[in-house]
């Protein structure tokens, strides 16, 4: 099934296109008219340069209006082998459409509800046949139905056209297409963009990323820059002025000859206070019982520090270096890194 981009967005086209396999663009003057294009001409050349086939409007209210529209419009600088002519379905339509073909041209009979209509198209040996899919379903008929008439007529009696399935408003719509055998469809970038979406795609994804970040990434490589290291002779209230300048949720103790002794927290400081009340903020580090510290090593990887988490139910693991303290990994931080 080819796919054509529907749209008049130069940003959108140029993104669209950097695909590699779109067939080419539609567009309409109703999409000029909202994107407040003044040359008409002048866009019609550029977004030919842009794109491997473009289907543009020759519009005119008689056949003879209409021929003379495509013939303006390849003396204007329109390449006619890479350019599929737009033409309403009616009666003057199918009459140049047949010209058109006749001499070379490529048609696309569009703005078509009925299989009717699709029939006289084809029969005028139209490129491209085009229901309307979205507007015909605003109106309540069975949109899809017509569709798999016209793609049963093109097979049934062998005509070479091909059903364009148009006005597309949602990626269930594509599904549709897809189902009903359609030959080409033509899309807004928007449901584009969403043709590769999916949920579990996206759970799916973002767990091989996490895994992979902590089987190859090692801990010196996420830790911050600062190392909050603290002596074991300071009172709490300067431990909670430097756990904020640090801005970590613990912070490091060492003694005088800096000594690793263990890992003061935010949680620690919470449960001190709550059992002694304002008066632990006198109290020194040394006054505190450290349990054993829980390091890492600077050099080991993501995937180890994350079971360590896992295993010991801490928040904040010391990093070392030859035994020395150099920084502190929080769990947040594991987290946010993958």
């Amino acid at each position: 099934m080819e796919l054509y981009l529907d749209s008049v967005d130069l940003e959108e086209i140029r993104a669209g296109f950097e695909l590699g396999f779109l067939a080419g663009l539609t567009t309409t003057p109703t999409f000029m008219h909202r994107h407040g294009v003044s040359d008409i001409d002048g866009m019609i050349l550029k977004l030919q340069a842009m794109v491997p086939i473009l289907q543009v409007e020759a519009l005119g209210r008689t056949a003879d209006d209409i021929y003379k529209e495509a013939h303006r419009l390849i003396k204007i600088g329109v390449d006619p082998k890479k350019t599929v002519f737009k033409i309403p379905v009616s009666y003057d339509g199918v009459k140049v459409c047949r010209k058109l073909i006749d001499e070379g041209m490529m048609v696309n009979i569009h703005l078509v509800y009925t299989l009717q209509q699709a029939y006289m198209a084809l029969e005028a040996g139209a490129t491209y046949v085009c229901p309307l899919v979205g507007r015909l379903q605003d109106q309540g008929h069975d949109a899809l139905a017509l569709v798999d008439q016209c793609v049963d007529c093109v097979e049934r009696y062998g005509y070479l056209g091909k059903i364009m399935f148009s006005s597309v408003r949602n990626a269930e719509h594509v599904r549709n297409a897809i189902n009903l055998g359609v030959h080409t469809i033509t899309v807004p970038y928007k449901i584009l963009r969403q043709l590769t979406e999916n949920n579990f795609t996206t759970v799916g994804t973002e767990q091989f990323f996490e895994h992979t970040h902590l089987m190859t990434v090692k801990v010196r490589d996420v830790i911050r820059p600062s190392n909050p290291l603290i002596k074991s002779s300071t009172n709490l209230s300067e431990t909670i002025v430097k756990m904020t300048e640090y801005g970590f949720g613990g912070v490091t103790v060492v003694d005088d000859k800096d000594k690793l002794i263990g890992a003061f927290t935010d949680g620690d400081l919470r449960r001190l206070i709550q059992k002694e009340g304002r008066d632990a903020l006198q109290k020194s580090l040394t006054d505190m019982q450290f349990q054993p510290p829980i390091t890492i090593d600077s050099n080991a990887l993501l995937n180890e520090a994350h079971e360590l988490f896992r295993q010991s139910h801490v928040d904040t693991l010391i990093v070392t270096e030859n035994g020395k303290p150099v920084g502190i990994l929080d769990i947040q931080d594991l987290n946010e890194s993958t």
